[in-house]
């Protein structure tokens, strides 16, 4: 049994400062450039000036991309384009600067921080500051069994909680979030479709890797036979982790949760992070007010989930590859709203016109008429 309950942080987490968000939308009413002119630049400016809690809005000064990595037993189903256990290379392309998330991140002046959660590799083909956290190796098939025990689930979740403190710790303004797995969506739907009471089919989409239709089906069967698995244990949320989750995924609700406890902004990728979010939101109801949505992956899971926690992507570029590629393409626009609320100038003060020369104020008599 755990001992760690979820809706404890209800009672810790508070909602952005609405007065701080109201000063930044009054200064917005005030600058040289007509309001509406910068479309949801200025919502973006006005969200992040709720979060760091000041008008005007500071710059992003260090983003961070952090990735939770795991194996997820369901691969080895035939659900994934990626063959199972075969996450420990998505990390080394990662690592090696040959993947899309490393390219971007350090252009947009971005660091990027991996953590193993439940890869199913030996820990020495990665480096040990990305091993060191492994919960456990790889997770059990959801469709069947447990991905994790009890102790497990609250060890993944407390886990998550830890990395985000370190990164407020370290002075860390603005997250960027993902995940580096193999079967992590077939996951993530499951719990979408648990949280929101919808059929497997309304929730399976075809992954970062596209699946064919054959792969697609069992997909499909994979997760209607987790749901069953699933429904029982929806009144507590780390058993439900333990039951359809996987270390990475109970490792990012917990991250998401304590990320909003300390008041760190977070951008959201895909339909992993988005299902870690409607487990956290169950928990917390104010949680996702601390959270962007970066982008629409494509996955019927994903904007199912944004639905729910009423959260409205930034960009729709149809990229699927995952890995917090999506959330990282909005940090420039984040960026860029918080420079331009910060330094475009308020419009000029108009003065009174000049009275005509000789006319009396108003607070001058009229001189006396001669009798």
């Amino acid at each position: 049994m755990s001992t760690l309950n979820l809706d404890d942080f209800s009672d810790l987490i508070e909602r952005p400062d609405g007065g701080v968000r109201r000063d930044a939308e009054e200064r917005r009413e005030r600058l040289a450039v007509p309001p509406g002119a910068l479309g949801r630049l200025d919502e973006l400016a006005e969200w992040l000036a709720a979060a760091q809690g000041r008008v005007p809005v500071k710059p992003i000064e260090r983003p961070r991309v952090v990735l939770f990595a795991a194996d997820h037993g369901i691969a080895a189903q035939g659900v994934s384009a990626r063959a199972a256990s075969t996450g420990h290379e998505l990390v080394r392309a990662v690592l090696e600067g040959a993947s899309p998330v490393a390219v971007l991140a350090g252009r947009f002046g971005a660091t990027i921080r991996i953590v193993d959660a439940g890869l199913d590799c030996d820990p020495e083909l990665l480096p040990a500051d990305v091993t060191g956290h492994r919960i456990r190796r790889g997770s059990g098939r959801i469709d069947v069994e447990d991905a994790l025990t009890a102790e497990e689930a609250e060890a993944a979740v407390r886990l998550g909680m830890r990395i985000a403190d370190e990164e407020a710790d370290s002075g860390t303004d603005l997250v960027v979030l993902g995940d580096l797995s193999v079967g992590g969506t077939t996951v993530a739907a499951t719990l979408v479709a648990a949280l929101c009471g919808t059929d497997a089919s309304v929730v399976t989409g075809r992954g970062g890797l596209p699946i064919d239709d054959l792969a697609w089906m069992r997909k499909c069967a994979a997760i209607r036979d987790a749901l069953r698995r699933a429904r029982p244990v929806l009144g507590d949320q780390v058993a439900l982790l333990a039951a359809v989750g996987g270390a990475d995924v109970a490792a990012i609700t917990g991250f998401l949760l304590q990320c909003a406890v300390r008041r760190t902004p977070v951008i959201l990728d895909g339909v992993v992070s988005a299902a870690c979010g409607l487990v956290a939101q169950r928990a917390a109801f104010r949680a996702p007010d601390w959270w962007l949505a970066g982008q629409a992956s494509g996955e019927p899971g994903q904007a199912k989930a944004l639905d729910r926690m009423a959260l409205n992507p930034v960009l729709d570029h149809g990229v699927t590859v995952g890995e917090g590629t999506g959330a990282l393409l909005a940090l420039p626009l984040v960026q860029a709203a918080a420079a331009l609320a910060a330094e475009l100038p308020e419009r000029a003060v108009e003065e009174p016109t000049e009275r005509a020369a000789g006319a009396p104020g108003p607070d001058q008599a009229e001189a006396p008429t001669a009798q």
